[in-house]
């Protein structure tokens, strides 16, 4: 019947149009030469439409859209091709066709020459070795147990918290050996005789000898509470310990045949673990970016992943569960929600929006009002403890004593908590989108915390280079109050990091748990009812740790055993954190996906990294150093060593550094990074442009099959309603 009605050349268009999809349906190939069925295709014509005058733009089209290409054939061209330099596995291919490309690269390598399979064989065995040792390595993780079952049960965003925690003790652990092998064990190769090598001083020189004047008290008798004192706050007998700066006192250490450089071996470590930071956290944010980067801005597409691909397997506990399924529909009204305030804001009028950006003027007024309270009353704490903390501990009890060394902590952390509930309760008024909210929430919170440090150390870089109303022209520093001006700095720097601990110990122990406790056995009350159970809130938590990160940045420098004591810290936390996420706080409903949150993670450490950098740099290329403790003593300033060691290279090579630090050099390198910043941005661009068009080929296909299911139940509709 079909062949019959396709070969009557004198049918009526209309039935001669029912024809071909009747043919197609039923396999048959007797198509009209005056039309091609898949030209009808939604796709095709769409590739017609945008087709422009570039051939190459043309192919590429007529490739990926072409309908007639088959899978073997492009597994013949493409895969095989590459088989010499790619990984049969790579492949997402089933077993039958891994097995033929298998076979097809064992018959090529029979005609290669020796040496080529000699190169193939050993590159395998080299990858498979490299497989073995990355398993190996896998079963040595730290905490992979812990963070897994973390992940089991309560999914990928709280499991990329504990991971973040991982990196920073590994970061630590890190950062304290590169300051170990740099400057601690020539001191204690040397100070315990393992090695015959000596320390070399040099004598000062053209130096006021009141500037050379470090003033320790000796122990004598004291109240017991002192060493508690000490303990917390690095004085006393702590000071005079390896933990700070002033014990590094050595102009070298002289071995049999060389003269080890302490002074530029200090600094260099400084250096080093700043810029192994800084490239180790873009490393790890590299793929982050990458994700963020080409990720569609399509609200339609924002809505199909959260419905189709939003859902976390990892997780097993059924409470968990449902949390998710609540993440998901506070994700999907916060959608909405953004939908509505970006319709409102398209139908505001000129008197609206000139009331609502008044408003937000106003609001981030008082925002910047709250940041200036909060930085002035750090800036009187520190004065008023720099000012008392002099006075003999036997003139003040044990409360006031600890109370005035503590201030500067106790505002921080005072400010720290009350700023993030202000800012929540003002971002409420300015009528932003959830999403934004919550972001310019977080990036407030952020530059509070991490300001007060750095406000904090521009406070006592202000009373350190002060004299009164005197200029510091003998010492260029206040050598009367701050004679080792290195190890006051970080025994604050120490105090900090202390009180922090003390503060997360604390709220763990008398807070979560009193209040789980209430929650579970008072749940009769309403009051108990309305405050709930504490919810382990990830940005809160995560700026926590990076405000700590950032203290053991700025203070490595002027104490150098501060990051072991931050890696102790931070694996004490992790334990801490655990227990208080199993037992005493709930997750909480709104969720982070394990992508977006380390590359968040990672962007707030690197703001810390940056601001670190700031105070560090100052200190060390502008106040002149201590010139009774330290490895300096004999600069002006610490970077200084820099020249000098410079000096005692070879002409040719100073004339070549000389070169490379001028500016006929630096202009010119600065041109060609701007010129490669321009190409990986275009290349970045070029690529997200391929992004968008392949998933406009997605769409397309898709429209293709609707299309070729239409026009199949419409053939076989005409074929039913023909007589037999």
């Amino acid at each position: 019947m079909s062949e019959g009605s396709a070969g009557d050349p004198g049918r009526g268009s209309s039935r001669q149009r029912a024809t071909h999809p009747e043919n197609m349906s039923l396999g048959s190939s007797c198509f009209s030469p005056s039309v091609n069925f898949l030209q009808e295709l939604p796709s095709y014509r769409s590739v017609a439409r945008r087709r422009t005058n570039i051939v190459s733009r043309d192919k590429q089209s007529g490739t990926l859209l072409k309908p007639t290409d088959s899978y073997s054939s492009q597994l013949d061209g493409g895969i095989t091709e590459n088989l010499d330099s790619q990984s049969i596995r790579k492949y997402a291919l089933n077993i039958s066709e891994k097995r033929r490309l298998r076979d097809i690269q064992e018959t090529q390598m029979k005609y290669l020459s020796e040496w080529d399979q000699w190169k193939r064989y050993s590159s395998k065995s080299w990858k498979r070795f490299l497989e073995k040792a990355r398993e190996m390595t896998a079963h040595l993780e730290l905490w992979r147990k812990d963070i897994r079952s973390i992940e089991g049960k309560f999914g990928t965003g709280i499991q990329s918290y504990f991971s973040f925690l991982r990196f920073l003790v590994v970061l630590n652990l890190v950062i304290f050996l590169i300051i170990f092998m740099l400057v601690l064990l020539p001191i204690l190769l040397t100070k315990y005789k393992i090695t015959n090598s000596t320390f070399v001083f040099v004598p000062f020189k053209d130096m006021d000898i009141e500037c050379t004047v470090y003033p320790i008290s000796s122990p004598g008798l004291i109240y017991f509470y002192s060493f508690i004192i000490d303990l917390l706050s690095g004085t006393g007998f702590l000071e005079k310990t390896s933990l700070f700066y002033g014990h590094y006192t050595i102009d070298g250490v002289k071995f049999q045949n060389f003269t080890y450089d302490l002074p530029l071996a200090y600094l260099i470590s400084t250096i080093a673990y700043l810029a192994l930071s800084l490239l180790w956290i873009v490393k790890r944010s590299v793929e982050g970016f990458k994700i963020n980067l080409i990720r569609s801005e399509e609200h339609f597409q924002s809505y199909c992943n959260k419905i189709f691909a939003g859902w976390d397997f990892c997780i097993t506990n059924r409470s968990m569960a449902e949390l998710k399924h609540s993440s998901l529909r506070y994700e999907l009204r916060a959608d909405l929600e953004e939908e509505r305030i970006r319709q409102k804001i398209a139908e505001r009028t000129s008197e609206e929006t000139i009331r609502i950006y008044s408003l937000r003027l106003f609001l981030n007024c008082i925002v910047l009002a709250v940041l200036a309270a909060c930085f002035y009353a750090i800036y009187l704490a520190t004065t008023f403890s720099q000012e008392h903390m002099k006075k003999e501990i036997n003139k003040m009890v044990f409360g006031e004593n600890l109370l005035i060394l503590y201030l500067p902590s106790i505002v921080i952390t005072l400010a720290n908590f009350i700023t993030p509930i202000i800012f929540a309760k003002i971002i409420h008024y300015e009528d932003y989108s959830p999403g934004f909210e919550i972001r310019l929430t977080i990036l407030r919170c952020v530059f509070m915390r991490l300001a007060t440090i750095c406000v904090l150390v521009f406070t006592l870089g202000s009373k350190i280079t002060s004299c009164g109303d005197n200029p510091c022209e003998l010492c260029g520093y206040n050598q009367k109050l701050y004679p080792c001006w290195e190890t006051q700095v970080g025994q604050e720097m120490y105090k900090l990091m202390i009180f922090d601990f003390i503060i997360i110990l604390a709220v763990t122990l008398f807070v979560d748990f009193p209040r789980k406790l209430l929650v579970t056995y008072c749940a009769s009350s309403k009051l108990i009812q309305c405050w709930g159970q504490q919810e382990f809130a990830i940005p809160d938590n995560v700026l926590g740790i990076v405000y700590g990160q950032t203290i053991c940045w700025i203070g490595a420098f002027f104490s150098p055993l501060l990051p072991a004591i931050a890696t102790l810290k931070f694996i004490i936390t992790f334990y801490v954190k655990e227990l208080s996420l199993l037992h005493t706080c709930r997750p909480s409903p709104k969720q982070f996906r394990a992508s977006n949150s380390n590359f968040f993670f990672l962007l707030v450490l690197l703001i810390g990294l940056c601001l670190a950098i700031i105070p560090l740099t100052i200190s060390m290329s502008r106040i002149p150093s201590s010139k009774a403790c330290g490895p300096f003593t004999n600069f002006n300033t610490t970077w200084e060593v820099i020249p000098q060691t410079v000096s005692t290279f070879p002409s040719s090579l100073q004339t070549l550094i000389h070169g490379v630090t001028s500016e006929a050099f630096a202009v010119p390198f600065f041109m060609i990074i701007c010129l490669v910043m321009f190409y990986f941005i275009a290349l970045a661009g070029a690529h997200k442009r391929v992004v968008v068009q392949l998933r406009e080929q997605l769409s397309l296909e898709s429209r293709d099959k609707r299309y070729l299911i239409q026009k199949l139940t419409e053939a076989q509709r005409d074929v039913r309603s023909q007589p037999a």
